[in-house]
């Protein structure tokens, strides 16, 4: 049977050639040309419909696609030199389009920790007096590592784009070599079944080629199926394998369907992406369809493409979204940062806090997310900018205080002369008033140059500690009544520690006014254990005041005012009153100066998920704040009452 089959089709070969040679798109027997595509016959079968235009591919070239990728690759704490490790060991795969994700992923990383040192190592050139226009940057050993490193990469990468393009080349010449032995096959003289073993032959051949140069792809691919369609109509093949492979190609585009609608649910844009286009190349390779099915089996693989392109058009979109919020956080910054830069400060208390300010504000800048890769790099030069003139005229205030700073030097040296000349004097009275204007002067002095600073002071010390040290060895025949003095505030001690509690307020209070009373009417002790049994008579009568206090604030208040009542008959209590106050004012001034930051900052925050909770943290901490600050501040109008 088979041979009847093919005895027919041997009959009629003949007259299909001869059809063919008088056909106007092929002139002549065998002298097939074909440049661009050439539209069939309507009654012709094609690859791809008219009407089949490929969906919306976007390009791959975005840079969030590459932090996509690389975030599989956890380099979170990783320093410049395990980067580089990192990179030497990998480089030394040749395969680039293996390793080139690691690759990109590690070189972004190191690139930031590299600028963040240039960035400190800049400052502190300039901050030791050095010009920023002068400033050259010299590698460390681990950028010298990973430049090395990436320069394999690179020589690698050059080699193997050689390579791809030397084989495309030759796959190019091998598919035209195939699309002349085409144009034999059209006008060959064999049998159906050499010639159609011939043509399939071709056909898997082609299809074990790769990739051709870009520019000749069209071209080549509309010329091969215009031969393949020539070759269906030269030999008149029957409709039962026509169809037959009609129904292979359907069954091959219903798999590319089927994968094309699992991209649907792949996390990664990235993978998604390059798999759809891979699918789009594999379609173009795969023939004609029965006429029936060919619109059906098309707008599916279309709708899946246009709902991938979809996802990830709304996907980048969310992200786009997302740095320009940031982008707006960023100039807002920007601006406080600017702020700082329209006014004159004239003493050291104010640039400390205004740089405090800017800290804060940097602080705050690190919380926020990247915006777009342009403007991202703006809004940092901005800010970046910013700062430095800021501290660039610190430097410059600071820079005008050393002559101030060698001047009270100068001061201080002429203290520690004239300590240092009264302090083997034998007039305890007066040389002690005297050493006591000197510690006052001294005090009022402002800072020296830091190099200074703690020998100056160990002179000054030396010679106080040694006036007094003789005093005290002087009046050491006073040491039998001192002992017993100690051994009498030593027993008030206990029994202040002992001390019963009363229901009566006023009750405890009378009796604690009278230890007080009966401490004070003791003489003195022992130099040497003069602060420590005055620490612990102080502990003691806190430690007394504390059982008292049942209320947090207003209990606190009453009892403080009346532990600052029990001072003020207490003489030897006068410089811990003047410290309290000093205290106090300085815990206050911290406090608002704390509530004024908080204040600020809070203002910078985007109305976002995250954001509302660091505000409601902060106002946390404001709230808490205001709440002591009105504890502290009843608390200094009772000292200064």
């Amino acid at each position: 049977m088979e041979n009847k089959v093919l005895t027919a089709i041997d009959a009629n070969e003949k007259k299909t050639i001869e059809e063919l040679n008088q056909s106007t798109t092929l002139p002549g027997s065998v002298n097939i040309e074909v440049k661009t595509r050439v539209e069939t016959p309507a009654n012709e079968a094609q690859p791809i419909p008219q009407d089949e235009e490929l969906p919306e591919i976007v390009t791959n070239e975005d840079v969030e696609e590459e932090e996509e990728e690389a975030a599989d690759l956890n380099l979170d704490g990783k320093t410049k030199e395990e980067l580089a490790a990192m990179l030497e060991e990998i480089v030394q795969d040749p395969d680039v389009m293996k390793i080139k994700d690691q690759v990109t992923a590690i070189r972004v990383r190191f690139m930031k920790l590299n600028k963040d040192d240039m960035d400190k190592e800049l400052e502190s050139f300039m901050e030791g007096g050095g010009d920023k226009e002068s400033y050259q940057h010299e590698q460390d050993e681990a950028e010298k590592r990973f430049n090395a490193a990436f320069g394999i990469f690179k020589a690698n990468r050059a080699k193997q784009n050689e390579l791809i393009d030397a084989q495309k080349l030759e796959n190019l010449a091998q598919k035209q070599a195939i699309l002349e032995e085409l144009k034999g096959l059209i006008a060959s003289e064999e049998t159906l079944k050499k010639t159609y073993d011939e043509f399939r032959a071709l056909q898997e051949k082609w299809k074990g080629i790769g990739q051709v140069p870009a520019t000749e792809n069209a071209n080549l691919w509309n010329t091969y199926h215009f031969l393949v369609e020539k070759f269906f109509d030269k030999v008149n093949i029957n409709r039962e394998l026509r169809d037959l492979d009609m129904k292979k190609n359907l069954d091959a585009k219903i798999v590319l369907c089927e994968k094309a609608e699992e991209l649907l649910d792949e996390k990664s844009m990235t993978k998604a992406f390059t798999t759809l286009q891979k699918l789009h190349e594999e379609w173009k390779e795969i023939g004609p369809v029965p006429q029936d099915k060919k619109d059906e089996i098309w707008e599916r693989f279309k709708a899946a493409t246009d709902k991938i392109n979809a996802i990830r058009r709304e996907h980048y979109s969310k992200i786009q979204d997302e740095q320009n919020a940031n982008l707006e956080t960023k100039a807002a910054l920007c601006e406080k940062a600017e702020e700082l830069l329209a006014e004159t400060y004239n003493s050291v208390s104010v640039w400390q806090k205004k740089s405090t300010e800017l800290s804060e504000l940097f602080k705050v800048w690190k919380t926020v997310g990247p915006a777009g890769k342009k403007q991202n790099e703006e809004i940092w030069t901005r800010f970046k900018t910013a700062m430095d003139t800021f501290f660039s005229r610190k430097k410059e205030f600071f820079g005008s205080l050393k002559d101030k700073q060698t001047e009270n030097l100068e001061r201080k040296i002429n203290l520690c002369i004239e300590a240092e000349a009264l302090q083997e004097s034998t007039e305890w009275k007066k040389a002690t008033e005297q050493f006591k204007r000197i510690q006052e002067e001294w005090k009022t002095i402002g800072p020296v140059p830091k190099r200074h600073s703690d020998k100056v002071w160990k002179r000054f010390r030396a010679a106080c500690d040694t006036f007094f040290g003789r005093k005290a060895e002087h009046f050491s025949g006073m040491k039998e009544e001192e002992s017993a003095n100690l051994a009498a505030k030593q027993a008030l001690i206990e029994t202040i520690k002992n001390f019963e509690l009363k229901p009566s307020r006023a009750e405890n209070m009378e009796a604690i006014k009278a230890l007080q009373k009966q401490w004070i009417e003791i003489g003195h002790v022992p130099m040497k254990m003069k602060d420590s049994i005055n620490s612990e008579y102080r502990k003691a009568v806190d430690a007394l005041f504390d059982k008292m206090r049942s209320n947090q604030n207003e209990i606190s208040t009453n009892e403080f005012r009346e532990m600052i009542e029990g001072m003020k008959d207490d003489p030897e209590s006068s410089d811990r009153m003047r410290k309290e106050k000093t205290s106090l004012a300085n815990k206050i001034q911290k406090l608002r100066d704390e509530i004024a930051v908080l204040e600020n900052n809070i203002g910078f925050f985007s109305n976002s998920k995250n954001s509302e909770l660091m505000k409601a943290e902060y106002e946390k901490k404001i709230n808490k704040a205001k709440n002591d600050l009105k504890v502290l501040e009843a608390k200094l109008k009772i000292v200064n009452d």
